[in-house]
């Protein structure tokens, strides 16, 4: 039977990718050789780029009232080392908490540039997700991806994947850039953006939130059930349909 969706949009951690991939590889990455990576690109116009967002988002948090915010000195007022340190707090703080913010994931993604293009990091991809790419590309679906990680950090995912270069399989990427992933305001933005109904437009995620804002903006859904992805309720598989393999899509 032919599909009733011509767009495929997919989620990456839990969907694409296991959530150890992100928890155990990259993640650790950015936390174990932060100090070394900002001691060998220091002075580098596009780091300090990311250190100014940061420093900006650290300023935010602290007028928001949190806390925890570590606020980033300039170099006109502290020594270099004073500044990596309070940007390696920054970053641990921001990455024990899982904020989900734009500084953060793109200073994430610069780190991790540097890992996939010494090749000490490959993109992890489940067995049966490329056949699937295939399958809808031989169908005629366009086939875009939207992650809470950033655009770039999801283009270096699958360009250096283990698997090759997936990135011909995309029409495009999205973050939330566009907005969250739990606003359905979210999902009609990109279905306006590519110019696609939301009726006609499958997405695939494990997070039970993101299907329910999808689904109010009209796109069909599939919860993706993976080893080590949050377990579902009895009513969200009463309500939802789920899969454990993309073929069973």
């Amino acid at each position: 039977m032919s599909p009733t969706y011509n767009t495929v949009i997919l989620d990456i951690e839990g969907t694409t990718t296991p959530i150890t991939f992100v928890k155990d590889v990259l993640f650790p990455y950015v936390t174990s050789g932060l100090y070394k990576f900002l001691t060998d690109t220091w002075g580098a116009t596009e780091l300090k780029q990311h250190v100014e967002l940061l420093r900006q988002q650290a300023e935010l948090d602290a007028e928001a009232g949190m806390k925890q915010a570590v606020l980033i000195p300039h170099e006109t007022h502290s020594n270099a080392d004073q500044v990596k340190a309070a940007i390696q707090q920054s970053i641990e703080w921001q990455m024990r908490e899982d904020r989900k913010i734009g500084p953060l994931k793109s200073f994430q993604g610069y780190m991790w540039k540097s890992g996939y293009e010494t090749g000490e990091l490959q993109g992890q991809v489940y067995d049966d997700v490329v056949p699937a790419l295939d399958r809808w590309k031989a169908d005629g679906c366009k086939i875009y991806i939207y992650s809470s990680g950033s655009v770039p950090a999801q283009k270096l995912l699958f360009g250096h994947s283990e698997k090759g270069d997936l990135l011909p399989y995309f029409s495009g990427h999205f973050d939330t850039s566009i907005g969250s992933k739990i606003e359905s305001s979210s999902y009609n933005a990109i279905a306006r953006a590519i110019s696609i109904q939301p009726s006609e437009i499958l997405f695939v995620s494990d997070n039970v939130k993101e299907i329910i804002a999808a689904e109010e903006a009209g796109f069909q859904t599939v919860i993706s059930d993976r080893p080590g992805n949050a377990p579902l309720s009895a009513k969200d598989r009463a309500n939802h349909k789920v899969v454990t393999a993309f073929d069973q899509i």
